[in-house]
């Protein structure tokens, strides 16, 4: 370029870093300025570089020589951070492989007087100090050796993987595939579905790649996956229950890599990569059956066909070699383990982080359990026995209560029948149900131990008795089961009245009255009080 001048940023005069960083940035320039002649849009442009639109505004307002004034102003920009270059030095010559999050927390720690910054502003100083004194950051490295093919028929690995497609909609379908691959031949198997793997899955998945391969190799590598494992604890494996089941069915043994560790089974990992990068790059999806059987044709075509680039050679053909080295292949009926789960109180099961309602009355105290099961997109709850008790949609998330409305007790009928059978037992219905109905609408929270207090006093008191307590409430607006009872009882023992009523004179702390209790007040005849309040004439 005509004019240029020779900056800190320019190529000639910095490590390969910040040449490449600079070539970058002018062929992003070049390149939004061709796309522009073209005629493309500013948005067009900005998806297409994957830059923001006013980055891409800006680089087309800046001619060549503003484009590189620009790039010189970035170099020379102020760094607030350079007060701190010594310590960043040191520490990265001591301590190489120190992230920048460390070296930011190594920096608040040490300066109490350090400004508030971003992790990405401390990233790119820390990166720009290790640019300017040539500290690359180092890691442990990991040592390998070459190891020999194994003996045919003697290993398979298997791994899962997944990808978005698009639908011819233009919608996004995430699916979901196994893969399985023969160590000595690289004959590969892989099954899609559009649903996450789980145990029972995965063993039919197995069952497929068993049927494909004719055979079961005698042992199989896997990652440790929440699918085939609950639990490790420094090499003693805990499988899940369909998982454990299954593998004492089948003849094949387990080899369960070390925990963030996919090297150990490098082979499958290159079949999840292959089958991303070559069968399922720019496919549209129409369904999962589909999909399948347009895998099973890759296979045969091309994944199994073609000369493997390691061993130079076909694993159709290679497979034929290894096919009578495999253990016979036997159909197997794949039966889930029970899993059993608690029913609360309320009536609700807890799966996979969802409230499930079950029908009232399936708990039936402590230790009330269901069988759980799934069917597609439905959540099935059966007893003990296998009769299934209800089904949900599957919720998705987490945290959500899913209830059936024809779970939920309904207590009005129940009510309703109550209420009717407590009015046949007064002699005249008519009153009683009136009477009911307005406790009913006063305490409608409290109708049915309303009911039972009711019914229990009309049963232990006559019926003459029942019916003047009945229309003395109804008289009153009495309006209380408990009051009812209170009438019930004034009826059935009156108080003593007359001359003869008794009246207890009593001393709640010793038992004897003092005198002043005795001592009667003088009383005033009312005609003192006429002649007091007599008008004057």
């Amino acid at each position: 370029m005509a004019g240029r001048v020779i900056s800190s940023t320019s190529p000639e005069l910095n490590p390969p870093a910040i040449m490449n960083a600079y070539l970058t940035k002018l062929m992003m320039y070049h390149e939004i300025h061709r796309m522009k002649r073209e005629g493309y849009s500013i948005s067009k442009i900005s998806r297409i570089v994957f830059l923001d639109r006013r980055t891409v505004k800006n680089y087309l307002s800046m001619s060549e020589v503003g484009f590189d004034e620009f790039m010189e102003n970035q170099s020379e920009r102020k760094k607030d951070l350079l007060p701190y270059e010594s310590f960043i030095k040191s520490r990265l010559e001591k301590y190489p492989d120190t992230s920048s999050a460390q070296m930011h927390d190594w920096l608040k720690e040490y300066f109490s007087d350090l400004p508030g910054k971003s992790a990405k502003t401390i990233f790119n100083f820390v990166s720009w100090v290790r640019m300017k004194y040539h500290i690359p950051k180092l890691g442990p490295t990991r040592q390998y050796e070459v190891v020999e093919e194994l003996p045919y028929g003697k290993q398979a690995q298997v791994d899962f993987g997944e990808y978005n497609l698009r639908s011819s909609q233009g919608k996004r379908v995430k699916v979901f595939f196994f893969t399985m691959v023969l160590s000595r031949s690289r004959y590969k198997f892989i099954w899609f579905t559009d649903k996450y793997f789980t145990s029972a899955l995965a063993i039919e998945a197995h069952e497929k790649a068993f049927v494909y391969m004719t055979g079961i190799p005698e042992e199989i590598v896997y990652d440790q996956d929440k699918v085939f494992i609950v639990n490790e604890n420094n090499g003693d494996i805990i499988l899940t229950e369909d998982f454990r089941a299954y593998t004492r069915e089948r003849s094949f043994k387990l080899y369960f890599c070390r925990k963030s560790d996919p090297e150990s089974k490098g082979k499958v990992e290159n079949v999840v990569k292959y089958t991303k990068q070559n069968f399922l790059y720019n496919r549209a999806f129409e369904d999962i059956e589909t999909l399948n059987m347009q895998a099973l044709a890759w296979l045969g075509r091309t994944a199994n066909m073609l000369p493997h680039n390691g061993t130079k050679k076909q694993p159709m053909v290679e497979w034929e070699k290894e096919r009578p080295f495999l253990a016979p292949y036997t159909s197997y009926v794949f039966k889930p383990q029970q899993t059993t789960y608690t029913v609360r109180k309320d009536n609700t099961i807890s799966w996979k982080g969802n409230y499930y309602s079950v029908p009232a009355g399936t708990y039936k105290g402590r230790g009330s359990v269901v069988v759980v099961n799934t069917d597609n997109d439905h959540l099935m709850v059966s007893d003990l026995k296998g009769t299934e008790v209800c089904r949900h949609l599957l919720a998705i998330g987490k945290g959500q209560t899913i209830k059936n409305t024809d779970h939920t007790r309904d207590k009005k009928p129940l009510i309703d029948e109550m209420i009717e059978q407590l009015c046949l037992m007064f002699d005249n219905p008519l009153p009683g149900r009136q009477f009911l109905n307005r406790i009913r609408e006063a305490k409608p929270r409290y109708i049915r131990d309303q009911i039972l207090i009711l019914r229990k006093t009309i049963e232990n008191t006559e019926q003459s008795i029942v019916m003047l307590a009945l229309d003395y409430c109804c008289k009153n607006n009495i309006v209380s089961a408990t009051d009812f009872k209170a009438v019930v009882l004034r009826y059935t023992q009156p108080l003593p009245t007359g001359p003869g009523a008794k009246v207890l004179h009593m001393n709640p702390l010793t038992g004897v009255l003092p005198p002043a209790s005795l001592i009667k007040p003088d009383q005033s005849s009312i005609e003192e009080y006429q002649l007091i309040i007599k008008p004057k004439n």
